[in-house]
């Protein structure tokens, strides 16, 4: 399966570029097997949503926490989404 993504790693992050022509179809629920941190650092009405929870709108700077094995998925913006992220396991 092809990820809706492209990642890189930086210092111990992961660095996750979303590009503009993701089909929506893509964004699915989904659950990890780590707690993860995530920063927006770009994007533009990009919305996050957690299980059993309206969608929250994603602010560039702000910290995301996703626990493990819940389900969330992404709903897509307006241009690129770039995203660093710290797992649990990083420690």
């Amino acid at each position: 399966m092809v990820k809706p993504y492209t990642q890189t790693y930086d210092n111990g992050f992961i660095i996750r570029e979303f590009l503009d022509n993701v089909d929506d179809g893509e964004l699915v629920w989904h659950r990890d097997k780590q707690t993860r941190e995530v920063t927006v650092l770009e994007g533009t009405g990009w919305s996050l949503q957690l299980d059993n929870q309206l969608p929250k709108q994603l602010e560039r700077g702000k910290l995301y926490t996703i626990p493990k094995m819940e389900y969330h998925r992404l709903i897509k913006g307006t241009g690129k989404l770039v995203v660093k992220i710290w797992e649990e396991t990083n420690e």
